[in-house]
């Protein structure tokens, strides 16, 4: 449990690194190519190759599914969502996240045309055949209906181990330097579950 608590407290780090060295972070996705000392190669999913420079102290984290039981009121959470037919948004992902992060409301880009809502959930309702998550966050409410096809995910501690070439991951890195991106932390695919960010 506190390695689970340790880990979700660093994931903190995905939205202040960019901050803390006053420029913005850079959201990087795709497969590892290779690891190379503390270089790690990546191919964007975009096709672009880049170099994610490792610190001695950046995090490794993995993601594995989980179901909708492990998130219950009071649960904050990271929600990826769409609008759906009725202009209503609908959540594709759902996952865990620590109390550090700020809550927010805003367009993403995992897929197209997203949104992420960071939020705790304040309550269901039974809409139709699905549920519907009432999210606070700090600037207002989102009602978000989960339905057969949302996916739960949570985060585990890993290792450099873990950054095998062929793996999916997700970090956030400034550009340090010598020009290479910096990151402090990584989360990666484990058992072919990939990071839902």
């Amino acid at each position: 449990m506190k390695s689970t608590s340790k880990l979700l407290i660093g994931l903190v780090s995905l939205a202040v690194f960019g901050a803390a060295f006053g420029q913005a972070p850079v959201r990087v996705r795709g497969t590892i190519t290779a690891l190379n000392g503390d270089i790690l190669a990546i191919k964007t999913r975009e096709g672009r190759d880049v170099e994610l420079k490792l610190a001695p102290d950046t995090q490794v984290a993995t993601t594995k599914k989980v179901t909708a039981a492990d998130f219950k009121p009071g649960s904050y959470v990271g929600v990826t969502s769409l609008k759906g037919a009725d202009g209503g948004l609908v959540a594709k992902r759902v996952h865990a996240l620590p109390p550090q992060v700020p809550s927010s409301h805003g367009p993403w880009d995992s897929i197209p045309s997203s949104f992420m809502t960071n939020a705790t959930i304040e309550g269901t309702a039974k809409v139709g055949g699905n549920s519907e998550l009432v999210l606070k966050y700090k600037d207002g409410e989102q009602k978000i209906v989960v339905n057969a096809g949302t996916e739960y995910f949570n985060f585990e501690p890993g290792s450099r181990a873990d950054l095998k070439p062929g793996e999916t991951i997700f970090s956030v890195a400034r550009v340090g330097d010598d020009g290479k991106f910096v990151t402090p932390r990584i989360t990666v695919s484990k058992n072919g579950v990939k990071p839902p960010q």
